[in-house]
């Protein structure tokens, strides 16, 4: 009885220190090793410093789905008329003018907001920006910004960026206040349009009257290069491997593709004279260009950079929109007055629609995206950074 009276005990003394261990324990930990007095202890390795990661990297969108909040809108194409001071807003599927709204003078483009939630006209001749109610499209109201020839977004919506031409600067505001933030002086005349480094750490911007396409970097915003192009650069899209900018240039005739690390020309692409608007195509292997002066459309093949083919439509193109879905090429004839749709597939006019005088810079809304970076619609979608 004794003998096995003490084997239960045992057992449950066994039983506890498993449960015990198992749990963690309640002992003490053991105390630390004794150092040597001669031998100070090994310090910890330091931790390496990780380097800063821009707040956004993002691509274009080949997506052709809305955004929820987006799908009960209908689509529309708001066309500011420079020489007539007013906007047209025309139905995208009835292709006619809807409304003809008066706005500031000289308006030359028609910027949605990062969020997309509201469309802002750029009236350079009155120094405002004109906010568009998205739903309705009517005037919401007017806003004094100085000499907004274009307007951008930094890809994280921190900053709106408005390239005031005549200034020959670049003012980075707060994009709701407005209030001035920093201004970064353009030592060449002309700042035309510009587009973001895929990691969202520079940008490029043309200065049209210079023959110059200049860098800037955006965190401490200051210029840190220049590349000499010639004639009269005017629209800057990057491709989606983020390594090449290309650029329109009316008075060449063509495209320049640009190394933005060592800035610096590195082919020359021959459209059409009078080469203005890009605009990237759902598939964004292909970039479409406007050739204003020789009434052509092109379009480039942006990996093996060479003119896959050239359209003759007539008119004089200026800038460009691509439809939510990719089938339909929209775009202003400066000098006609009007704004024609293309099919992407055939490169024939389906239409063109009579506006006010100096149809320019036009926006077709709402498209695919998580936000824009500007100009007329410059949609873009997060992407996860990699070092």
């Amino acid at each position: 009885m004794k003998l096995a009276l003490a084997g239960l005990i045992g057992a449950a003394v066994l039983a506890t220190g498993l449960l015990l261990l198992l749990r963690g324990g309640d002992d003490p930990p053991p105390p630390p090793p004794t150092t040597r007095p001669d031998r100070a202890p090994t310090p910890a390795p330091a931790a390496t410093p990780r380097p800063r990661r821009p707040a956004v990297a993002y691509a274009p969108v080949t997506k052709t789905r809305l955004r929820k909040d987006l799908r009960r809108l209908r689509p529309r194409l708001y066309v500011p008329n420079s020489d007539a001071g007013t906007v047209d807003v025309i139905d995208a599927r009835r292709m006619r003018v809807v409304r003809r709204m008066r706005v500031g003078s000289v308006p030359h483009h028609i910027t949605p907001s990062w969020d997309l939630r509201r469309l802002y006209v750029d009236n350079t001749g009155s120094n405002t920006l004109t906010e568009l109610d998205r739903r309705t499209g009517r005037i919401r109201r007017t806003i004094p910004v100085p000499d907004p020839y274009n307007l951008y977004f930094t890809p994280d919506g921190r900053r709106a960026v408005v390239v005031a031409e005549r200034e020959r600067r670049l003012d980075f505001r707060h994009p709701r206040s407005w209030r001035l933030v920093k201004s970064v002086p353009i030592p060449w005349p002309g700042g035309d349009h510009l587009d973001f480094s895929r990691d969202g750490r520079h940008l490029l911007v043309s200065a049209e009257f210079s023959g110059r396409v200049v860098r800037v970097r955006l965190r401490r915003p200051r210029v840190t290069g220049v590349a000499r192009v010639g004639g009269l650069p005017v629209d800057v899209k990057a491709d989606t491997s983020g390594r090449r900018f290309y650029v329109a240039n009316q008075a060449r005739g063509g495209v320049s593709v640009i190394d933005p690390r060592r800035m610096r020309e590195t082919r020359f692409l021959r459209t059409g004279a009078g080469a203005h608007g890009l605009a990237l195509a759902r598939d964004p292997r292909y970039l479409y260009v406007s050739n204003r002066l020789a009434g052509s459309v092109s379009v480039i093949d942006t990996r093996r950079r060479r003119v896959r083919r050239t359209w003759k439509v007539g008119g004089s193109p200026d800038m460009l929109q691509v439809s939510g879905d990719g089938r339909r090429l929209w775009y202003s004839n400066r000098f006609q007055g009007s704004v024609s749709a293309l099919d992407t597939r055939t490169g024939r006019v389906l239409r063109t629609i009579p506006t006010g005088r100096g149809a320019h810079g036009l926006t077709y809304y709402p498209q695919p995206g998580e936000f824009t970076v500007g100009h007329n619609g410059v949609y873009g979608v997060r992407l996860p950074w990699r070092r």
